[in-house]
Parts: structure tokens; C-alpha cells; sequence
């Protein structure tokens, strides 16, 4: 059982709450793939360079932080395992940020709302954001990216 709940936010909708307390690098949330799909959309997970993919459970409810405290490992199944980048407390919500696993965005509003100190503005993909970031990141994320990288190199 996963120890996590899904929580309404006055003004922003849901999010996933924390039930716990999370040391960094603990797994916060498995990902199960429920359905493979032909294309992508607002509650996709990329899986692969073309391939997306809908996961069990509350994952898709995960909100976007351009300040995440949780990023992503793929299990064995190829689904997106949440894992905390730092401790989360109690009740704390779980974020991440959708460049973890998205090459390029094309189902969210142009502005982003997470209201986060380091803020970028807008909910970018991984081959939008800055090299600096990226870096911080590179242990978070699905390693397709990684690939799609050094491809387009």
C-alpha cells in the first residue's frame, strides 16, 4: 500500500499528499503501467522515444513543481517510480517536475502556476531546459532522455 492520498487544493485542483515521512531517495510511489497508448496526452507518461503509456493509481495526479522533491527511476516493468530527491515530510504534497520524463510538452498551459522560488515560468520538456538543470537532474529522470540527448548531439 502506498503512502500517499489525493487531496483537494483550494484553487488548484488535486494533488497527492504525503502519509509518511520520505528520506531522500526512498520510493514515494511504483508505477504500474496500466495501458500502453499510440499518442500522447495530459495523463500520458513517456516511456520511450515514441511510446507513452498510462500508469495505475495516482501518478497521473502528481502535480508539476519546477521545484520537485521527487524524481523519476523506471522499474523493471519500464514504469516511472517516484523517488524522493529530498526528505518529504508528512502531509507534505508530492511534486515533480514534467521534464523528468517528457522530451517536449504539448498538453499543459503555456504558464506555469507551481509557484516555486525558482519558477521558470512555463512547464517546459526536457529538451527545453537549460544545461544546468538538466545536470542537477540527470539521476532523476528517465534515461531516454538522456539518450534523446546525446542523439541530437
Amino acid at each position: 500500500m502506498e503512502s500517499v492520498e489525493l487531496k483537494q487544493i483550494i484553487g488548484k485542483g488535486e494533488g497527492v499528499f504525503a502519509t509518511k515521512t520520505f528520506k531522500s531517495r526512498e520510493t514515494v510511489m511504483v508505477g504500474i503501467i496500466e495501458e500502453i497508448l499510440d499518442k500522447n496526452d495530459s495523463h500520458a507518461s513517456q516511456i520511450d522515444e515514441n511510446k507513452f503509456a498510462r500508469h495505475a493509481g495516482l501518478i497521473s495526479k502528481v502535480n508539476h513543481s519546477c521545484d520537485p522533491n521527487c524524481g523519476i527511476r523506471v522499474n523493471q516493468t519500464g514504469g516511472h517510480d517516484f523517488v524522493a530527491i529530498k526528505d518529504i515530510a508528512f502531509e507534505e504534497e508530492i511534486t515533480f517536475d514534467y521534464v523528468m520524463r517528457n522530451y517536449k510538452i504539448e498538453h499543459f498551459p503555456k504558464r506555469c502556476l507551481c509557484g516555486a522560488l525558482n519558477c521558470r515560468g512555463s512547464i517546459t520538456g526536457w529538451k527545453d531546459l537549460p544545461k544546468e538543470k538538466k545536470e542537477e537532474y540527470k539521476s532523476f529522470v528517465a534515461p531516454y532522455l538522456l539518450k534523446l540527448d546525446a542523439q541530437s548531439s
